[in-house]
């Protein structure tokens, strides 16, 4: 749970996961559709389903015994890479081997001054090299341990305590730092700029070009030891538009049903259930949408459906790793209650309770929000326009009253004065 995602995130996830499935064989008996339940909200999905894996793994075929060294971990058990096996082989059996996380990677590129890409496989080996070197040997775990909290509270990617670090004396970086402060000095009194001969200059082994591990670009004064780990440029994420369909009907009960359709067993968000979607492929106009989305659903449910039915709703960005995903959502309001055909076995019907516990990404319960807005909206509208309504009529009727009584004091005003003097009297 933790890959990928801070702690904070996991506590809750991991406290509830525990409870269910205390133990591997309870975890083995689960199905997918019950992790990915659990798992809904915590992103990366495939992790649930390979622990899954690896618990039906280690009681069908390892006889419910969890491999005990690093080797057997990596060959064993899915979902397990070289991190992983190196943090449990070290805390947990006691065997001695560095493991190299994200905060691992960033203390010794900075003690080492490594500025080449930190993901190069040059790097890489690197790393793992000089973490094997350097772990205890008689407390391995601790070591470990050690080194993605030094990471994690004082080598920090912004704004790192150098001057708490307890291996300050040994970072080639901060003495970079120092090396160019000093320099710095020397200019401003007038003095020769030169560099300690204690410290290896790093751009002549950029200029040599025999060096897989030193920085490709010069160092920036400005970033100091922020200069490592030096990191590829992202690539862009994919830009992706996907038109969504909230399907209702009314239930049997009397409350809602929403029509969930469930995405294939591989690829992103692999398993999880979502509204009817259709990735939207160039340029077209709504109308074309409109009617792809609504045939898309009848092909669903079996049977055919007019476009016109189809209600705009708005527009929901959602962000993955690689893809930038806006969904542009409608709804549709069936009458009538039951199949209305022939669904597919990868769709349902959910009542709002059970949508609210299904297995669904952070993009659906977006997508659920906004839904849920309009809603609001169109019923504050109509219960304005019945007010309305209302007030209309009770100020027409008021008229009418008050119009009969000024039209009966004009008529008895015209009587009067038609009145001879002595029918006056």
């Amino acid at each position: 749970m933790l890959q990928q995602t801070q702690v904070a995130t996991v506590i809750d996830y991991y406290n509830k996961w525990m409870k269910r499935w205390p133990t591997v064989q309870d975890l083995a008996e689960a199905t997918l559709e019950e992790v990915n339940q659990m798992w809904a909200g915590l992103g990366y999905y495939s992790r649930g389903k390979r622990l899954q894996e690896g618990a039906q793994k280690v009681v069908s075929e390892l006889g419910g015994e969890m491999p005990r060294t690093v080797e057997a971990l990596l060959k064993q058990l899915p979902g397990v890479g070289r991190y992983t096996a190196a943090a449990v082989g070290s805390i947990a059996l006691g065997q001695v081997t560095g493991a190299v996380d994200g905060n691992v990677i960033r203390v010794l590129c900075r003690v080492r001054a490594i500025g080449a890409d930190s993901t190069s496989p040059a790097v890489t080996e690197a790393l793992w090299s000089t973490a094997n070197t350097l772990v205890s040997q008689e407390r391995p775990g601790d070591f470990n341990q050690a080194m993605m909290e030094l990471g994690a509270r004082v080598c920090t990617p912004k704004g790192p305590q150098c001057t708490q670090c307890p291996i300050q004396t040994l970072c080639h970086s901060y003495r970079k730092v120092s090396v160019k402060q000093e320099e710095n000095s020397t200019k401003l009194l007038g003095k020769l700029n030169r560099v300690p001969a204690s410290l290896p200059d790093i751009e002549d082994c950029v200029t040599s070009g025999t060096c897989n591990l030193c920085p490709t670009e010069p160092w920036d004064s400005q970033l100091g030891v922020l200069n490592f780990p030096r990191k590829p440029v992202k690539k862009a994420p994919r830009v992706e538009c996907t038109l969504t369909c909230v399907v209702t009907r009314p239930g049997a009960g009397g409350d809602g049903e929403y029509l969930l359709t469930q995405r294939p067993s591989k690829g992103l968000l692999a398993g999880m259930w979502e509204f009817p979607s259709l990735l939207l492929e160039g340029e077209n106009s709504e109308m074309k949408q409109k009617g792809a989305l609504c045939a898309g659903v009848g092909r669903m449910l079996g049977v055919r459906l007019d476009k016109g039915l189809l209600q705009y709703v708005g527009e929901v960005v959602h962000i993955f790793s690689h893809i930038h995903q806006t969904y542009v959502v409608y709804s549709l309001c069936l009458n009538v209650s039951g199949d209305g055909g022939k669904a597919q076995s990868t769709t349902r019907w959910l009542t709002r309770p059970s949508l609210q516990e299904a297995a669904v990404s952070t993009g659906v319960k977006k997508i659920m929000k906004l839904y849920d807005t309009m809603e609001d909206q169109e019923g504050q509208t109509t219960k304005k326009k019945a007010t309305n309504t209302k007030s209309d009529g009770q100020h027409k009727s008021k008229k009418l009253k008050d119009n009969s009584t000024n039209s009966g004091t004009r008529q008895l005003s015209l009587s009067s004065f038609f009145k001879s003097p002595k029918q006056e009297t």
